[in-house]
């Protein structure tokens, strides 16, 4: 039997070349600028530090989902060779991709009725939805099949933990995810809001806390208190930035330093397009495999 093929959205906010590393397939996400159609095609299009540029110069940005008729070119090709496929898409908490991912793998089960594709909502969000690919990308190698990685990726994806804070809150005002007077009251005192990613797969401020060093100390506590076998961790932890790459490489250093069975260091990954078009600059995401999210 052929081997599965896994594939994912671009929001999986990992590297053309991580994915291309692990055998991964995917499918770019789409905003545009200033009206003009754009693809989140991991910084070809647009250089993280190019578009936050130009949104910081006032350029408008809209993002929005693969469309059924991407998910379909993606894939056919793969039932063709008589593939099995899981894709996994991000958070339905976040965006509409799901329903159109399925949209697609109804049409196509009809057109291939002896083939196997599913689609799993990851619940997750930019490299943590990437971890949770590694993850399974590793499964497949060691012999799973299409079906089981879906049973898998269900039962754990709310064992992966997200943890972002951000100094800049002009573009979650922007967003409507911070009200106009709770921005301009953070921005006075140096809040930088503490959030992470509900069982739901929503974005939640979970706390406000004064100053980013402060910030910084308290992904790294809820850290030492979430993660799997707490202080003994020794899984991977992968890092996203907005163009504060200093940030996340200050916070790498404390979590190394915290974790030292942790497998590797701390791999630092841009956040995309897509996502970084709702946060802009300024933001750090930790991501690691922990206790299941809780409401």
């Amino acid at each position: 039997m052929a081997r599965p093929v896994l594939s994912c959205c671009s929001t999986a906010d990992v590297s053309e070349a991580f994915l291309q590393e692990h055998d991964i397939r995917y499918v770019c996400f789409n905003y545009e600028l200033d009206g003009e159609p754009c693809k989140d095609d991991f910084g070809k299009t647009h250089s993280p530090a190019e578009l936050y540029s130009l949104m910081l110069d006032g350029s408008q940005v809209k993002t929005s989902q693969v469309s059924m008729g991407e998910y379909v070119r993606l894939w056919r090709p793969l039932l063709e060779e008589g593939r099995d496929i899981l894709h996994v898409t991000l958070s339905s908490g976040i965006s509409g991709t799901y329903n159109s991912a399925c949209g697609a793998r109804d049409a196509l089960a009809q057109e291939f009725p002896e083939r196997r594709l599913y689609v799993v909502d990851s619940l997750c969000a930019s490299a943590g939805y990437g971890l949770l690919m590694e993850r399974l990308a590793s499964l497949r190698d060691e012999g799973m099949d299409a079906g089981e990685l879906a049973a898998w990726a269900e039962e754990h994806r709310l064992e992966l933990q997200h943890w972002f804070f951000s100094s800049d809150l002009s573009f979650f005002i922007r967003g409507g995810r911070i009200s106009k007077a709770s921005g301009l009251i953070g921005g006075l005192l140096k809040i930088c809001p503490v959030m992470d990613v509900a069982p739901d797969g929503s974005l939640r401020v979970v706390e406000k806390i004064r100053t980013k060093r402060r910030a910084e100390r308290r992904v790294l506590e809820l850290m030492e208190q979430l993660a799997q076998d707490r202080g003994a961790y020794s899984g991977k932890v992968f890092a996203s930035n907005s163009e504060c790459l200093g940030d996340a490489t200050e916070l790498a250093s404390m979590i190394e330093e915290a974790f030292p069975q942790m497998d590797g260091r701390v791999r630092h990954f841009d956040i995309g397009a897509t996502i970084g078009c709702h946060t802009g600059p300024g933001t750090v995401a930790l991501f690691y495999w922990g206790k299941r999210r809780a409401s």
